[in-house]
């Protein structure tokens, strides 16, 4: 099966480049013959090239050589203005050794930015420590400084910028009273001047909520949701975060939160949501594949206003090759505090590396999340038949507390170039609630850096520890195996644990890592280098890591990323290919 996925990948890449190929031959750039000659200094004749057109025929005589030049004199001039010249010489010069005539552009010295002068009128403007404070942040962040080329692009993003960050705090209704360059020829230097309104400081009011039909606002309770408070400071940033956190609800498709920056409100301007409902019902097909479980169908449910609470209930049931799941839960509306409650319920059978496993599970959780981070501690019970292939069958029990924190921050949730992923996880149970008493310990370290343009380095770390007398009485959730996708690529999905009979099982240590740099080749495609390492062992004496390394293929579907890998494990010189993919439909 992987071998045909891998043949049908790379035929389809074939077909791709080819067709790309005869699209470009086909449609061959005619290249008019030259007329003119262009002789400009390197730093401004790639602009010329790209904006000023030269002529289409030869300038056989006077009145066409005066025309052309009429005209190459008033583009060429603004042009060359944009980046700063305000005094460029132009000629047209035949040179007896050549056919054609030479277009030469002198563009003079590039003007430089002189004094700058910002002021500012309105509320902005009064002599008190917090808006001096304020005045002169702003002027420092003032991005066209003296000394500088003075170019259009940089002046107008300038001012963009500087009105920008006044109106992102309490000022919301500035705005640009006049903006003047005064171009000093002589000296080559150009002094500006700003006047900003800033207007009255604006503080936010109540909300008004559009678009509610299905839900009632009372149980939604949307104001817990929000990061202000009426009466404080208008933030631009707040208003963004209120947005995203309603927009992460299951029961809307699409929220937008805005204010009306009305001088006359500025005390109390209201705070507009208009939002559009999800159905609460629907129904969720799928199927996907993984070189770790193989190929697998599921089928979801999910109902957004469950008992008309707008609580969020979900039934799954997945269908692996080397895993089947089914698994229904309730989750409630974050409350005031922003805690949300969750009840669940699983039944898992997992058939991997020669060991059969049966769980059921039921949990209750308590969850706080942020847009950085989650809180969550909760209660898990589990009944496990663990059957290993020619070992001894077993069932375990446990009552165990579960703590885990998690912080992230990246550029892109779907495709990262910059960012990090920390995450801690603590629990345990006791003798007395179950067959073995356990503190187990995790954590886990990802970051992203941008290298180039395009490229992307990747750092993987985690680490995990099951404190307790023997591993034997402890469902194999609260044990650690490695090996495969996000573990250590070369080796099959949770091949690295300890040997039991004919099988592998979860032990009591772990340690794996990544070191992975992807070289983006396009906007889409890129390829991929990497090297793995680690083990899972039932005490750090029996650690032995294992290394596997190699190269894939990426590809930014918008579904996320796919990666196509293929691995050699070190120790064997095995060579293995790790997939993995995900439609839906």
């Amino acid at each position: 099966m992987l071998i045909f996925l891998l043949k049908l990948l790379l035929v389809a890449l074939i077909i791709f480049t080819g067709t790309t190929v005869l699209a470009q031959s086909d449609d061959k750039k005619i290249i008019p013959p030259a007329t003119i000659k262009l002789f400009a200094p390197e730093d401004v004749e790639e602009l010329l090239i790209q904006h000023f057109k030269l002529p289409a025929t030869i300038l056989d005589n006077k009145t066409k050589r005066s025309i052309f030049m009429r005209r190459a004199k008033q583009e060429i001039s603004e042009l060359l203005a944009t980046e700063g010249y305000f005094a460029p010489t132009i000629k047209l010069q035949q040179h007896p050794q050549q056919d054609l005539p030479t277009l030469e552009i002198e563009p003079g010295t590039q003007t430089l930015v002189g004094k700058v002068t910002i002021e500012f009128q309105g509320e902005l403007a009064i002599d008190a420590p917090q808006q001096r404070e304020r005045v002169a942040q702003l002027r420092r962040a003032w991005s066209l400084k003296t000394g500088e080329p003075f170019r259009s692009s940089a002046w107008e993003s300038a001012k963009a910028n500087l009105l920008a960050d006044i109106t992102r705090e309490e000022y919301a209704a500035a705005y640009l009273v006049t903006s003047q360059a005064t171009i000093d020829p002589n000296n080559s230097y150009a002094d500006l001047m700003l006047i900003i309104d800033s207007g009255p400081a604006f503080y936010f009011g109540e909300l008004t909520i559009l678009g509610l039909d299905r839900y009632q606002e009372e149980t939604l309770n949307i104001h817990s949701f929000r990061t202000f408070n009426p009466g404080d400071p208008y933030r631009r940033d707040l208003l963004f975060a209120f947005q995203t956190s309603l927009q992460n609800l299951p029961h809307f498709s699409s929220v937008i939160v805005s204010t009306d920056a009305d001088i006359n409100m500025h005390k109390a301007i209201p705070v507009n949501v208009t939002i559009t409902e999800k159905k609460a019902k629907h129904i969720a097909l799928g199927a996907g594949f993984s070189s770790n479980n193989g190929a697998r169908g599921e089928i979801n449910f999910r109902n957004h206003n469950f008992l008309t609470r707008a609580w969020d209930m979900h039934t799954l049931l997945r269908i692996e090759q080397k895993r089947q799941t089914f698994s229904s839960g309730v989750s409630t509306l974050p409350n005031q505090d922003n805690y949300q409650f969750s009840l669940g319920a699983r039944l898992q059978r997992t058939d991997i590396e020669n060991l059969e496993t049966i769980n059921q599970r039921i949990s209750l959780s308590r969850s706080h999340r942020t847009i950085k981070t989650l809180r969550q501690l909760g209660l898990i019970w589990q009944r496990e038949e663990k059957n290993p292939s020619g070992g001894i069958s077993q069932i375990n029990e446990a009552l165990a507390l579960d703590w885990r924190w998690r912080y992230h921050t990246v550029d892109n949730p779907l495709h990262i170039r910059r960012g990090n992923v920390t995450e801690a996880r603590i629990g345990g149970s006791q003798q007395l609630v179950s067959d073995q008493s356990f503190i187990r310990a995790y954590t886990r370290q990802q970051m992203w850096w941008p290298i180039g343009k395009r490229d992307v380095l990747y750092l993987r770390g985690e680490a995990g520890y099951t404190l307790a007398e023997s591993r034997f009485g402890i469902p194999q959730e609260f044990l650690f195996r490695a090996g495969g996708i996000q573990s250590v690529r070369g080796l099959d999905f949770l091949n690295l644990g300890v040997r039991e009979g004919n099988a592998v099982v979860g032990g009591r240590t772990l340690a794996t890592g990544t070191l992975e740099y992807t070289h983006w080749l396009s906007h889409d495609w890129g390829a991929a280098f990497f090297t793995d390492i680690g083990d899972a062992a039932d005490n750090w004496k029996n650690f032995n890591p294992e290394i596997g390394y190699g190269a894939g293929i990426r590809w930014r579907s918008p579904a996320g990323p796919l990666a196509l890998d293929l691995a050699r494990r070190n120790k064997t010189g095995t060579l293995r290919l790790h997939f993995s993919i995900i439609v839906a439909f």
